[in-house]
């Protein structure tokens, strides 16, 4: 990974200006970086084996920047691909944003102070990705019939109403001028599926957590809503089962306990009034 960022630093131009910065299992590399033309910028380097380079993850970015113009978020001013012993590689220079991240990782561990603007922004930027039409897929039925009752021991839902959907919507992606970061995974998810996310990483931060409850409640404390949180917590729980984040598991368990009622989806909570 050093070396094929090496390479992407000298073929854009670039020169690194901060430490280096690892993604999820070391999938990502990333440097604060200094560009002749766009000045500072963001260099992030994406790894995978080679017959999997050009699909969803991969495109992300990219596909981001046409498809969400009015959304905030770091402008992509250049791509730099290359290939070496079975691995791809993609970097992507972004502009650099100067407000910081509400938290080093996703899992919101403190107390955020976030304004009736902050969460305007955010409602604005939700619903326009909920409105945007797409063909990419973040989450599938399939997994949701799967992943569910394995995770949560709740039946699976069938969802009959799909958005789009950022994909990683939490703390670590999400600044305090509430500009959204990290847009690989972006598709169709069960509607609500980003604020639910968001929340269910804000647990172990109760007052926030309650704020984000509050200021969306019509559609968390809906059915459509209970349905988007159930899938996230099956996901947050396949994930700890794995080794991620194992101090969020018992507040995941509660928040499927308060699942646990029959849900109904329905069409009752539209993306505008996320």
């Amino acid at each position: 990974m050093a070396t094929a960022f090496a390479h992407a630093t000298n073929a854009l131009g670039a020169t690194i200006q901060s430490p280096p910065v690892w993604g999820w299992h070391g999938r990502t590399l990333s440097h604060r970086t200094n560009h002749p033309q766009h000045g500072d910028c963001w260099l992030r380097l994406l790894s995978l084996p080679e017959q999997k380079a050009g699909g969803k993850l991969w495109e992300g970015t990219k596909q981001a920047h046409t498809t969400f113009p009015a959304v905030r978020k770091p402008a992509l001013h250049a791509l730099h691909d290359r290939a070496e012993n079975g691995y791809a590689y993609r970097a992507e220079l972004t502009a650099y944003v100067d407000a910081s991240v509400l938290s080093p990782d996703p899992v919101l561990r403190h107390e955020l102070d976030l304004t009736n603007k902050w969460f305007t922004t955010i409602r604005t930027t939700l619903s326009t990705i909920a409105a945007t039409p797409t063909d990419r897929t973040a989450v599938r039925q399939e997994w949701i019939s799967r992943a569910v009752p394995e995770y949560t021991g709740q039946p699976a839902p069938q969802i009959q109403h799909w958005d789009c959907a950022h994909g990683d919507f939490h703390a670590a992606n999400l600044t305090h001028d509430a500009t959204l970061l990290d847009w690989e995974g972006w598709g169709l998810a069960p509607r609500g599926y980003d604020i639910a996310m968001l929340y269910a990483y804000a647990q172990l931060a109760p007052k926030t957590a309650a704020h984000i409850r509050c200021e969306f409640a019509p559609l968390l404390d809906s059915a459509i809503g209970q349905t988007a949180l159930l899938v996230v917590c099956a996901e947050l729980l396949q994930s700890a089962s794995r080794g991620d984040h194992p101090e969020l598991t018992p507040k995941l368990r509660a928040l499927v306990e308060e699942c646990a009622t029959p849900i109904a989806d329905s069409g009752s909570v539209h993306s505008q009034a996320l």
